[in-house]
């Protein structure tokens, strides 16, 4: 054993060799020293196990295998086969190409992102998306900040701290990663009041619980679940009437934040921040990155006189958006006042794709398998099946789809094999079949997707 530890080379001897100078040159002396250290500690310790001493050209592989891990970005782009557009775990709305390249522009160069150019003097960021906010959903005023729990939190700090605050027990709901509103109110200060039932809350209910302690109305919009049968929630218009008679102000978080009607592609019927802010709601909150679209941000629009409010709270400055952000909402928000979010937008690209389309990249996906050497027992068809929005967005709706299913008797292993190629196909599995939606997978993946698709069969075919 102890002949085999001295025929390990030393950590200055490993790195004169010419392939680890190579490693050097493109990652630098540091990072090929871990790599270099960490690969001899296992080799000792292998060795302690009764194993041979690594080779010189062995221990070289395995730093380069090493490094390779240690410099690939943890978040790297996949493939969504899945069916669900707007997919929170990975990274919800796709970002058009005119945002993307509205954060290129404004990233590489300085910008005027605090700067009044007319004045020469000091300005504000936060004017850069408001006009376009109101100009598109009729509010008096807008801000930005940076997603919508901080457009919540925010705006219940300001206008509720220390007041209490009246909504629906139907409205308590928990949003993605366990955080409950109950839980995000109590962090503004304010002091929640529930009232009605699970199922069913009236006018009255409302008008019960406002005293001279009440600080605001607050409704929350079933954005990402759904309570059916017996039931029933006072309309948008008896809660604005509520609160011009009681001179407190009404508040809804939509979520969604949607600028679209979703009815005319076969959705039931999602709220626009339009309608709210015409029904007299005084503040309105909404996410951009799900049926916005756009970049990961809250939006905060109604009166103007809460809004200043809101602006000149110190807590804006941690909820603050930067400026690529800016700039890609920017650029979402024109594809709307232009009338083009449907065709420039991806996820509108999506829930309007025509199903005939989606048959026929589904098919072609199918023939272009089915020319490989697939396993003998793995089948390939195309069926029907369903989208889903997803994010948080219209629970319960779904769009007809076509989708290739993969038949093998191992779907599990089979995805697991997709999600480990380059890039990573993310699929979903239905009644024991692998299944790839073409909505959700951009045209120009298409390829790739097959060629990995083909990659993970003949590694199973050759396992045969």
């Amino acid at each position: 054993m102890t002949n085999e530890f001295r025929k390990l080379p030393s950590v200055d001897k490993l790195l004169t060799q010419p392939a680890v100078k190579t490693l050097i040159t493109r990652h630098g002396p540091q990072l090929v020293t871990v790599a270099a250290r960490a690969e001899l500690t296992i080799s000792r310790e292998q060795i302690a196990q009764g194993a041979e001493a690594t080779t010189i050209d062995a221990l070289i592989k395995a730093m380069t295998n090493r490094l390779l891990g240690m410099v690939s970005s943890t978040l790297q782009p996949v493939i969504n086969a899945t069916g669900v557009i707007i997919h929170t775990n990975l990274g919800r709305a796709l970002l058009s190409e005119r945002a993307r390249q509205a954060m290129q522009q404004v990233a590489s160069s300085y910008s005027n992102l605090e700067y009044d150019l007319d004045g020469g003097k000091r300005g504000s960021r936060y004017l850069h998306a408001a006009d376009l906010l109101c100009r598109l959903t009729g509010a008096e005023a807008a801000v930005v900040v940076n997603n919508n729990a901080g457009a919540v939190i925010l705006a219940l700090t300001v206008l509720a701290q220390g007041h209490e605050v009246v909504i629906s027990r139907s409205q308590l709901v928990e949003i993605g990663g366990g955080f409950r509103v109950p839980d995000i109110m109590a962090q503004s200060g304010a002091r929640l009041i529930e009232v009605g039932t699970t199922n069913r809350t009236y006018l009255r209910d409302y008008e019960g619980a406002v005293n001279t302690k009440t600080g605001l109305l607050l409704t929350i919009h079933h954005s990402n679940y759904q309570i059916i049968g017996f039931t029933a929630e006072p309309t948008l218009a008896e809660l604005t009437s509520l609160s011009q008679k009681t001179s407190i102000p009404l508040m809804e978080d939509l979520g969604s934040g949607t600028l679209i009607d979703t009815a005319p592609f076969g959705l039931a019927h999602e709220p626009t921040i339009q309608e709210s802010i015409t029904a007299g709601v005084d503040i309105v909150t909404a996410s951009g990155d799900k049926l916005l679209g756009g970049p990961q941000v809250g939006l905060i629009l109604g009166k103007r006189s809460l809004i200043d409010e809101i602006k000149h709270h110190p807590l804006i400055r941690a909820l603050r958006v930067d400026k690529t952000t800016l700039a890609a909402l920017h650029a979402t928000l024109l594809a709307y006042l232009e009338q083009r979010a449907i065709t420039e937008i991806p996820i509108w690209q999506m829930i309007s794709a025509p199903l005939d389309q989606l048959a026929q990249r589904a098919e072609q996906w199918r023939v272009a398998l089915d020319t490989a050497e697939l396993p003998s027992h793995v089948s390939l068809t195309v069926l029907d099946s369903h989208s889903t929005v997803g994010g948080g967005s219209l629970p319960g709706q779904s769009l007809p789809t076509k989708s290739l299913a993969i038949i093998g008797p191992s779907p599990d292993k089979l995805a697991m094999q997709l999600r480990q190629t380059t890039p990573p196909i993310i699929a979903r599995i239905d009644q024991n079949r692998i299944l790839l939606d073409p909505r959700t997978v951009l045209p120009a993946q298409d390829q790739t997707l097959i060629s990995n698709c083909k990659a993970v069969m003949g590694q199973t075919r050759k396992r045969e």
